[in-house]
C-alpha cells in the first residue's frame, strides 16, 4: 500500500477547489424594475458673456479739460497740476464702473478713481486727480478699466 503524505492531500484538495469554483455558472442578475422616471435633462454649455455694449475709443492724460470734457493730451506735468485721466466711450452702458489707475515708477498706487457710466452713444468721462502736497517727480502711468477689465491703452506721462 502507498502512503500519501498530508501536503499533497491538501494540495490536491486546493486544486479540486480551485477547479470546482472556476467551473461555477454565472448567477444571473434580474434587471431592477422599470420605473417611469424622467431621463435627466442634458446638461447645455452655459451661456457665453455677452460681448460689452460700450467700448473704450480713447484714453487721454491732460491737465485741463474743455466744455466738451475733452483733453489736450500732455507728456509732462507740473508738480503742483491736477491730472485728468479722460475716456473716451461709444455704446450704450448703465451702471457700469469705469476706474482709473495712476501708478508711480516704483510700482506704487499714486491714486484711483472710479464713476458709475451710463451712457447710449458717445460720450467723455474724465477722472480727476489732484494732490494738496506737490506729485512726487517721476514717471508715472495710466491704466484704465470697464467693470474691472483693463481697457485702452496705457499711458504714460512725467511728472517734473
Amino acid at each position: 500500500m502507498k502512503k500519501t503524505s498530508l501536503s499533497s492531500v491538501l494540495m490536491i484538495a486546493l486544486a479540486g477547489t480551485l477547479a470546482l469554483a472556476g467551473c461555477k455558472k454565472k448567477e444571473e442578475t434580474t434587471p431592477p424594475p422599470m420605473t417611469n422616471t424622467p431621463a435627466p435633462a442634458p446638461m447645455s454649455e452655459p451661456a457665453p458673456a455677452p460681448a460689452p455694449a460700450v467700448n473704450v475709443t480713447a484714453v487721454t492724460v491732460g491737465t485741463m479739460a474743455a466744455a466738451d470734457k475733452s483733453v489736450t493730451p500732455v507728456a509732462m506735468i507740473g508738480s503742483k497740476d491736477k491730472i485728468i485721466v479722460s475716456v473716451k466711450t461709444d455704446g450704450t452702458a448703465n451702471n457700469a464702473t469705469l476706474a482709473a489707475k495712476l501708478t508711480y515708477q516704483d510700482g506704487q498706487v499714486a491714486g484711483e478713481q472710479s464713476a458709475t457710466l451710463n451712457t447710449s452713444g458717445t460720450d467723455t468721462t474724465n477722472l480727476e486727480f489732484s494732490k494738496a502736497s506737490a506729485w512726487p517727480a517721476g514717471k508715472y502711468r495710466a491704466d484704465v478699466t470697464l467693470d474691472g477689465q483693463p481697457v485702452g491703452t496705457t499711458q504714460e506721462f512725467e511728472v517734473k
